[in-house]
């Protein structure tokens, strides 16, 4: 039955196509022309819209195309980016190196006379009674206590304490610190302590009557006390205060060295 029904749908096939063909050998031009603009106007639907599908997979493709090209480009200009921001870090790195070998430069010029040590400083301890910095130099590099520390601006302070590879810094800013000096007007002694309600500046007492003092007046270490050499700088007088007792006059004292920027230092050995 299944092959009886096969065969009757191929000869019914054959006699449509025998039928179109007849018709179509026996129409004229103007008919043949007609069928043609009637065949064309049906089929023209799926060729627009195959023409549509090709073009879109076309752009898809080229869409997914200049996709991964960005990618590609964007990850070269991640890596470039990477690699300049290295190299602008070596160059700071490099930069702050230069820096740190000219102030060990101008430091020893300065202070030629001495024997130093150049160290940094790696770390800062200031509360409201101790004023400590550490420096990155001990007993291995011939550090002992109370050996004098200076920057290019002035004076530091003292050793207070050494390990093997870093030694603590009592700064002159510190309020257990006394260190001897005079007034660059005068021969005189005073001493300088820090204390806690000027952060910022040392008290300068033991003004003797006959000393005259003045705003701006340097002072520098007197070389008494046996820590200190004679003559660094330690800083400026910035005000004085008259009491009326006239023994306890005092003035206040701004360091020449900046403690909050304090980062290369010498130490003095001899």
């Amino acid at each position: 039955m299944k092959h009886n029904k096969t065969g009757m749908i191929g000869i019914i096939i054959t006699i449509i196509v025998l039928i179109v063909v007849v018709v179509l050998s026996n129409m004229g031009t103007n008919q043949m022309q007609n069928m043609q603009t009637v065949i064309s106007k049906l089929f023209m639907p799926f060729q627009n819209g195959y023409i549509y599908i090709k073009n879109k997979i076309t752009g898809d493709e080229q869409q997914i195309s200049d996709i991964e090209g960005l990618k590609n480009e964007n990850s070269a200009l991640r890596e470039e980016n990477s690699k300049l921001k290295e190299q602008v870090r070596e160059l700071e790195i490099l930069k702050s190196e230069n820096n740190t070998l000219k102030e060990y430069v101008n430091l020893k010029n300065k202070y030629a006379d001495y024997a130093t040590v150049p160290a940094n400083v790696i770390e800062r301890s200031y509360s409201n009674y101790d004023k400590i910095v550490v420096i990155n130099v001990g007993t291995n590099d011939g550090i002992k206590e109370n050996m004098p520390v200076i920057s290019e601006s002035g004076l530091v302070g003292r050793i207070l304490s050494v390990t093997g590879t870093t030694s603590k810094v009592q700064t002159i800013i510190d309020t257990a610190s006394t260190v001897s000096a005079i007034i660059s007007t005068a021969s005189e002694s005073i001493l300088l302590k820090g204390t806690l309600s000027e952060i910022n500046n040392l008290k300068a007492t033991s003004i003797p009557v006959e000393t005259s003092i003045l705003q701006g007046d340097q002072v520098i270490t007197s070389g008494f006390g046996g820590i200190f050499p004679k003559g660094i700088l330690i800083g400026t007088i910035n005000g004085v205060v008259n009491t009326q007792n006239e023994l306890d006059r005092y003035a206040l004292v701004t360091p020449a060295t900046d403690f909050s920027k304090l980062e290369t230092v010498l130490v003095i050995t001899q």
